[in-house]
Protein backbone atom coordinates (compact mmCIF):
# COMPACT_ATOMS: atom_id res chain seq x y z
CA UNK A 1 0.00 0.00 0.00
CA UNK A 2 1.49 3.28 -0.90
CA UNK A 3 1.43 5.98 1.43
CA UNK A 4 2.83 9.93 1.66
CA UNK A 5 3.71 11.45 4.41
CA UNK A 6 3.72 15.28 4.23
CA UNK A 7 5.96 17.54 6.69
CA UNK A 8 7.18 21.18 6.79
CA UNK A 9 4.20 23.34 6.69
CA UNK A 10 3.86 26.54 9.14
CA UNK A 11 3.53 30.09 9.79
CA UNK A 12 6.19 32.63 8.56
CA UNK A 13 6.36 35.94 7.44
CA UNK A 14 6.67 37.53 4.18
CA UNK A 15 10.33 36.81 2.74
CA UNK A 16 10.53 33.69 4.59
CA UNK A 17 11.49 30.31 3.70
CA UNK A 18 9.73 26.65 4.24
CA UNK A 19 11.21 23.35 3.53
CA UNK A 20 8.02 20.79 2.55
CA UNK A 21 8.55 16.93 2.66
CA UNK A 22 6.89 14.27 1.06
CA UNK A 23 8.15 10.92 2.24
CA UNK A 24 6.94 7.43 0.13
CA UNK A 25 6.32 4.03 1.09
CA UNK A 26 5.01 1.08 -0.47
CA UNK A 27 5.42 2.00 -4.54
CA UNK A 28 7.11 -0.40 -6.94
CA UNK A 29 9.71 1.84 -7.95
CA UNK A 30 12.01 4.21 -6.46
CA UNK A 31 11.58 7.20 -9.06
CA UNK A 32 8.02 8.17 -9.74
CA UNK A 33 6.71 11.38 -11.00
CA UNK A 34 6.06 13.67 -8.30
CA UNK A 35 4.17 17.27 -8.20
CA UNK A 36 3.24 19.46 -5.45
CA UNK A 37 -0.42 21.39 -5.57
CA UNK A 38 -1.57 23.70 -3.81
CA UNK A 39 -4.95 25.30 -2.61
CA UNK A 40 -5.98 28.62 -1.21
CA UNK A 41 -9.05 29.54 0.31
CA UNK A 42 -11.81 29.49 -1.93
CA UNK A 43 -9.56 28.56 -4.71
CA UNK A 44 -9.04 25.69 -7.02
CA UNK A 45 -6.14 23.13 -6.56
CA UNK A 46 -3.67 24.37 -8.96
CA UNK A 47 -0.16 23.00 -10.09
CA UNK A 48 3.05 24.63 -7.92
CA UNK A 49 5.89 21.96 -9.05
CA UNK A 50 6.57 18.91 -10.41
CA UNK A 51 9.57 16.00 -11.04
CA UNK A 52 9.87 12.84 -13.29
CA UNK A 53 11.64 9.94 -12.54
CA UNK A 54 14.23 11.39 -14.69
CA UNK A 55 14.92 14.32 -12.51
CA UNK A 56 13.55 16.39 -15.15
CA UNK A 57 11.06 19.32 -12.39
CA UNK A 58 8.75 22.16 -13.44
CA UNK A 59 7.08 25.12 -12.07
CA UNK A 60 4.20 27.11 -12.56
CA UNK A 61 4.76 31.02 -13.10
CA UNK A 62 4.20 31.99 -9.96
CA UNK A 63 6.78 30.13 -8.24
CA UNK A 64 9.34 29.67 -10.32
CA UNK A 65 12.60 31.48 -9.23
CA UNK A 66 11.42 30.95 -5.60
CA UNK A 67 10.80 27.08 -4.95
CA UNK A 68 12.74 24.75 -5.91
CA UNK A 69 11.53 21.03 -6.16
CA UNK A 70 14.11 18.11 -5.88
CA UNK A 71 14.09 14.35 -4.08
CA UNK A 72 16.23 12.08 -2.01
CA UNK A 73 16.20 8.67 -3.31
CA UNK A 74 17.56 7.47 0.13
CA UNK A 75 15.27 8.98 1.76
CA UNK A 76 12.04 8.08 -0.19
CA UNK A 77 11.76 12.09 -0.52
CA UNK A 78 10.73 14.84 -2.69
CA UNK A 79 10.91 18.18 -0.97
CA UNK A 80 9.66 21.93 -1.95
CA UNK A 81 12.23 24.58 -0.94
CA UNK A 82 10.13 27.83 -0.66
CA UNK A 83 12.28 31.04 -0.48
CA UNK A 84 11.00 34.69 -1.09
CA UNK A 85 7.35 33.64 0.63
CA UNK A 86 4.81 35.65 0.01
CA UNK A 87 0.99 35.99 1.19
CA UNK A 88 -0.38 34.68 -1.89
CA UNK A 89 1.73 31.80 -1.13
CA UNK A 90 -0.73 31.30 1.34
CA UNK A 91 -2.68 27.64 1.06
CA UNK A 92 -2.68 23.74 1.79
CA UNK A 93 -0.11 21.97 0.07
CA UNK A 94 -0.56 18.71 -1.44
CA UNK A 95 2.34 16.16 -2.45
CA UNK A 96 0.81 13.80 -5.66
CA UNK A 97 2.63 10.78 -6.62
CA UNK A 98 1.90 9.11 -9.90
CA UNK A 99 3.10 5.51 -9.80
CA UNK A 100 3.54 3.84 -13.21
CA UNK A 101 3.59 0.43 -13.68
CA UNK A 102 3.37 -0.18 -17.39
CA UNK A 103 0.78 -0.74 -20.18
CA UNK A 104 -0.26 -3.86 -17.95
CA UNK A 105 0.07 -2.41 -14.55
CA UNK A 106 -1.56 0.63 -14.75
CA UNK A 107 -1.24 4.19 -13.44
CA UNK A 108 -2.11 4.95 -10.04
CA UNK A 109 -2.24 8.44 -8.33
CA UNK A 110 -1.70 9.05 -5.03
CA UNK A 111 -1.89 12.15 -2.70
CA UNK A 112 -0.78 13.35 0.75
CA UNK A 113 -3.02 14.61 3.02
CA UNK A 114 -1.80 18.22 2.86
CA UNK A 115 0.34 20.35 4.80
CA UNK A 116 -0.67 24.21 5.59
CA UNK A 117 1.09 27.24 4.67
CA UNK A 118 0.61 30.40 5.78
CA UNK A 119 2.85 33.59 5.26
CA UNK A 120 2.20 36.51 6.96
CA UNK A 121 2.42 40.06 5.56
Amino acid sequence: QVELVESGGGLVQTGGSLRLSCVHSGTVYTRNDVAWYRQGPGQERELVASITRADTTNYSDSVRGRFTIFRDIVKDAVYLQMNSLKPEDTAVYYCLLRENLGTRGGVFDYWGQGTQVTVSS
